[in-house]
């Protein structure tokens, strides 16, 4: 989970992580755009999505959370 702050609110992202027979797929809910992390384990894949969220949101500001996060 990350926990971020828009509009003066403390608003966490939640995750998706999907086991795959190569590996582990990760994304994020609530964002616009593609943002998907990967990796041999669940943990790497799920760090690898929030890494990618956080640039996403750091590269587009609030703009990039959905209405409803």
């Amino acid at each position: 989970m990350l926990k971020l702050k828009a509009n003066s609110e403390m608003k966490k992202l939640k995750f998706v992580v999907e086991k795959h027979r190569d590996g582990y797929v990760a994304y994020p809910l609530g964002l616009k755009g593609a943002v998907v992390g990967q990796g041999e384990s669940y943990d790497s894949a799920l760090a690898d999505a929030t890494s990618a969220a956080a640039f996403h949101i750091e590269s587009f500001g609030t703009e990039a959370l959905k209405a409803l996060v």
